[in-house]
C-alpha cells in the first residue's frame, strides 16, 4: 500500500470547508504524522479521484448528496456532508461508505462513517481495497489484524485493554473494538454489536479532529487496510493543517533537507 506514490491533490474542488486553519504558506509540504495531517480541506475531491479511477458511478440525490456505486453494483460511497444524518464525536459524518453480499440485496452488510477532517489517504486506500474486493460483505481474519496493523508502525495496545484498543504515540489518536453508536447501521440487528471505532483527539480534552465508525459486520481486514494507512509513518502532501495540531507535526519544506515543527500563526 506505502509502496506506490503519495496522492496528489486533485483539482476542481466539490466542497471546500473554511474554518480556522493554518496555512503553511506557499507550496505543498510534506508532513508527519498522517493522523494528524487533516484532509487539506479536499476530503471530497480525492476520494471522488479515487473512486473515479476504480470505475465507480456518480450521481447527485434529491437529498443534495453525491451517491457513487462500484462496477459489480456491491459497494456504495455517499458524501453526506451537505445533508449529514448523524454526529460522531460532535462533527458531522462526511461520507458513508456500505457493501452487500449481491447486487439485489435490500440491505447493506456493514456500514462504515467518516467525518470530514480524515486523512484522505486512509479513506482512500480503504475504499481502493474495497473497490478490489469481489466478495465485499466476507470478512477476513479476525480483530487481532487491525491492532497488529498500527502496532508494527509505532502504535502502543492499551494497557487495560491490550485486546481490542490501541493509540497512536501522544495518545493523539486511537482504534479500538467498542459498541456502536445507536445510528449506525448493520445487516445484523442485535442490540450491543461491537464496532471498530478511531478518532484522532490532538491534545487530551480538546474537541476532536476527526472520528471514524465501522458497523459490527464489516471485514476486519478492511478494517486493518484503513488503520495501517492512518497510522502510516511516510509524510501526506498539505498546503494548511487543521487548528490544534501545533508543534505535533513534522514539516519538511520542500526543497530541503531541514525539519520543523509545524506553527500556527505568529
Amino acid at each position: 500500500m506505502d509502496d506506490r506514490p503519495e496522492p496528489q491533490p486533485h483539482g476542481g474542488a466539490l466542497y471546500r470547508q473554511h474554518h480556522d486553519d493554518f496555512s503553511l504558506s506557499g507550496p505543498m509540504y510534506w508532513v508527519t504524522p498522517r493522523y494528524l495531517a487533516g484532509d487539506d480541506e479536499s476530503l471530497a475531491d480525492q476520494v471522488d479521484a479515487a473512486l473515479s479511477s476504480a470505475g465507480w458511478r456518480m450521481w447527485p440525490t434529491a437529498r443534495d448528496t453525491l451517491l457513487y456505486t462500484s462496477p459489480n453494483g456491491l459497494c456504495g460511497a455517499e458524501w453526506t456532508r451537505a445533508a449529514c444524518s448523524f454526529e460522531l464525536g460532535d462533527l458531522p459524518v462526511a461520507w458513508q461508505i456500505s457493501a452487500r453480499s449481491h447486487p439485489g440485496s435490500g440491505l447493506p452488510e456493514w456500514n462504515a462513517y467518516f467525518t470530514a477532517g480524515i486523512p484522505h489517504e486512509a479513506l482512500t486506500d480503504f475504499l481502493l481495497a474495497l473497490a478490489a474486493r469481489t466478495e465485499p460483505a466476507f470478512s477476513f481474519g479476525s480483530p487481532e489484524i487491525v491492532l497488529a496493523a498500527v502496532c508494527a508502525q509505532g502504535w502502543v495496545r492499551d494497557i487495560d485493554r491490550p485486546h481490542i484498543a490501541a493509540l497512536a504515540p501522544g495518545l493523539s489518536a486511537g482504534i479500538s473494538l467498542e459498541e456502536v453508536p445507536p445510528l449506525v447501521r448493520d445487516a445484523d440487528p442485535r442490540p450491543g454489536r461491537f464496532g471498530w471505532q478511531a478518532w484522532a483527539e490532538p491534545s487530551v480534552g480538546d474537541p476532536y479532529l476527526w472520528c471514524a465508525t465501522f458497523s459490527g459486520s464489516t471485514p476486519h481486514d478492511l478494517v486493518a487496510i484503513f488503520a495501517a494507512s492512518l497510522a502510516s509513518p511516510h509524510p501526506v502532501q498539505r498546503s494548511s493543517l487543521p487548528a490544534g495540531v501545533e508543534g505535533q507535526l513534522t514539516v519538511i519544506h520542500p526543497g530541503a533537507q531541514r525539519q520543523r515543527k509545524a506553527r500556527g500563526p505568529e
